[in-house]
């Protein structure tokens, strides 16, 4: 009784002494040191050197000189600017506007019909197939769309003629009254996967109770959909929105596949006069106040998207 008195006060002596145990979180930020060095060299960086160089006036070689504002009040006063601003709000439409609003008819469609009366798998092939223009690069979807639309060959033209419609056929890259809406159609295509997905993503965790006692009480599909689907996936329509709207400001293989910015300046958006102004004018201050503004205002977007998103989430 003695010996186990002793070896009690022994371990409690020992407890007391030793450390208590180290908690999980304490070692979280080994594991975030990483991602967290490779945000501050790939982002951080380069945008505080760009940022820089936007105050300066340099060709790229030699020293840059400092020159303050002067880029900026340039910029303010580029008719050339603003038009192609003008053609990223055009893109918006195409890339956020319009696939949102086809991906939720086509989500609930496939969703409440196709889902129901053909099968999950026949609903999963037609999900996989509107996806595919996602995993396609966009230099590939963009040569192919380029000999689509060609004037001459191009199939778009050919299909017009074959069905009796040859006065309809166009330079639709060539011309500039039409090259913006040709590109903002292949971007459509481009982009409708995304909304799509995300959207029978977010379909998947409605009470299918909401929909049998709308059913019920004699509600068709348009009123299921607008009183339930909307209202329940309001998270994920704020998400695709927000990034969507940011891949349309930032937009560039597209139009270099396509038109080069042109014809005369027609499809020239910010990413890509940022880039000629760059590489093939040499004005690399100046062009480092293009993406400077560019990236404030895709900045500015994004934390309006994440207010509305914990606004919806409250």
């Amino acid at each position: 009784m003695t010996v186990t008195v002793e070896r009690g006060a022994r371990t409690a002596g020992r407890s007391r002494t030793q450390k208590p145990p180290r908690r999980p979180r304490d070692s979280y930020a080994l594991f975030l040191l990483p991602g967290a060095l490779a945000f501050l060299a790939i982002i951080v960086l380069p945008f505080a050197m760009n940022t820089y160089v936007s105050f300066t006036d340099w060709q790229g070689v030699g020293s840059p000189t400092w020159s303050g504002l002067a880029n900026y009040r340039e910029l303010m006063d580029d008719s050339e600017f603003w038009a192609s601003f003008r053609h990223s709000l055009f893109m918006v439409v195409a890339m956020a506007a319009v696939p949102t609003a086809l991906g939720l008819v086509l989500a609930a469609a496939l969703f409440d019909h196709v889902g129901k009366y053909f099968g999950p798998r026949i609903a999963a092939v037609l999900r996989a197939c509107f996806y595919l223009p996602q995993v396609l690069p966009i230099a590939v979807a963009g040569i192919v769309w380029s000999w689509i639309l060609a004037p001459d060959n191009g199939s778009l033209n050919a299909l017009l003629e074959a069905v009796g419609l040859g006065s309809w056929q166009q330079d639709w890259l060539g011309d500039p009254d039409l090259a913006l809406y040709s590109v903002m159609g292949v971007m459509v295509w481009v982009q409708l996967g995304f909304p799509l997905v995300v959207f029978m993503a977010g379909l998947q965790r409605v009470d299918p109770q909401l929909y049998e006692a709308a059913e019920l009480d004699g509600a068709g599909w348009w009123r299921r959909f607008r009183h339930i689907t909307l209202p329940q996936i309001r998270p994920e329509i704020y998400v695709v929105l927000t990034w969507c709207s940011i891949a349309a400001l930032k937009v560039f293989g597209a139009v270099y596949v396509l038109t080069k910015g042109g014809p005369g300046g027609a499809t020239n958006v910010p990413s890509y006069f940022s880039f000629t102004t760059f590489f093939e004018k040499t004005q690399v201050g100046y062009g480092a106040a293009i993406s400077t503004v560019l990236t404030v205002i895709i900045l500015a977007l994004s934390l309006i998207g994440l207010k509305l998103q914990e606004r919806t989430d409250a």
